[in-house]
């Protein structure tokens, strides 16, 4: 079987083809290096991609080539000259039975490869294997405020808002309309009325009454009609709060192990991107609880250790508490989410409902 290989370059001096076709041969080792490199990435850092590493004998082909020719020596199993413990002479040369490799002085080896993953290429990796929600399309405002913008032009609004250049531009439209057909006739009856020599022909007195009729009723149309005047139209539109604040909430009871929170952390890395493209300013706010709640920084809420039980409405009250105290609903566009395994004291399921209306 032959395979061709297109190494045209595209736009941006890639090949898109081989690049394709190389993230589906090593797909597993990618896969496999972007889950590792997880731990090591914040949720909010979504604006690049990722180099993830590979190793060099994972990216060998087999390869045809030429043998030694001529004769050579060899040990292999099942001769009949050498017995397990005889000693080998050394091979001519003193270049060793070695793989003909040239030592170096600068202690270096091999290193994996590196492949560097775009944004996208490293987000489609990472929620590979999540069944995603199809989220709304849509800018989520969150405020009652709005503002007027310009929605094109209306035959009713008040004076202020009259469009001068349209209203006139109307009123020009409507005259060419009205008198087309009358200036028509008026330059042939004047082409014509040049024809009489004799102006006192009849026919000639009867073309200059129709001419007089005729600028008559062209004067009679009116410079500008009500039917002309334009107004601005005005709408509302909402104005869109450009700022929003995550509450990340995550239960690390002794049931919550490492695996629950990566999961819960892909989770939130997908919430993140969905605020980022919708709000310009988007903070983060970590709080971790088991009997009792506390505000973290993002290396302590993922990786710290705790045991106890899980009482929720602790985390609902501290979140309550910052929010009154750093982010008013009237300024930010609030969203809390929760990562737990679902358990909860009994008694305290009334005490989070209370909360959450």
């Amino acid at each position: 079987m032959s395979f061709f290989i297109d190494r045209r370059l595209n736009s941006k001096n890639k090949s898109a083809v081989n690049r394709q076709r190389f993230i589906q041969r090593y797909r597993s080792q990618i896969k496999g290096a972007v889950e590792k490199t997880i731990a090591d990435r914040s949720i909010t850092d979504t604006e690049g991609g990722e180099k993830v590493g590979i190793p060099a004998k994972d990216t060998r082909e087999p390869v045809f080539q030429h043998g030694k020719g001529g004769r050579y020596y060899g040990v292999l199993p099942g001769n009949r000259e050498f017995t397990p413990g005889d000693k080998i002479k050394r091979p001519e040369g003193g270049a060793g039975g070695g793989g003909g490799g040239e030592a170096s002085n600068q202690g270096e080896g091999l290193d994996d490869f590196v492949f560097e993953l775009s944004r996208d290429e490293f987000l489609d990796f990472l929620f590979e294997d999540m069944v995603l929600p199809n989220l709304s399309k849509r800018i989520l405002t969150g405020s009652d405020e709005f503002q007027h913008v310009r929605a094109g032009f209306s035959t009713e609004g008040t004076p202020s808002n009259i469009s001068i250049i349209r209203s006139m531009r109307s009123a020009t439209a409507r005259r060419i309309a009205l008198g087309a057909g009358k200036r028509r006739e008026l330059r042939e009856l004047e082409a014509s009325l040049e024809e009489f020599p004799d102006q006192d022909n009849p026919m000639y007195k009867d073309i200059e009454a129709r001419i007089d009729e005729l600028r008559q009723q062209l004067a009679r149309i009116p410079y500008l009609d009500d039917l002309d005047i334009r107004y601005h139209r005005q709408e509302e539109q909402p104005v869109p709060q450009s700022k929003a604040v995550m509450f990340c909430l995550m239960d690390v009871s002794g049931s919550m192990d490492q695996t629950t929170k990566d999961l819960a952390k892909r989770f939130f890395i997908l919430l993140y991107l969905f605020l980022e493209r919708n709000y310009e300013k988007t903070d983060v706010v970590f709080i971790r609880h088991h009997t009792r709640a506390e505000e973290v920084d993002e290396e302590r809420f993922f990786y710290s250790r705790e045991t106890g039980g899980t009482v929720v409405s602790s985390a609902l009250e501290l979140t309550s508490e910052i929010i009154a105290d750093r982010y008013p609903a009237s300024e930010w566009n609030i969203y809390c989410s929760q990562a737990s395994d679902g358990d909860n004291w009994p008694e305290d399921d009334a005490r989070c409902i209370e909360f959450l209306k």
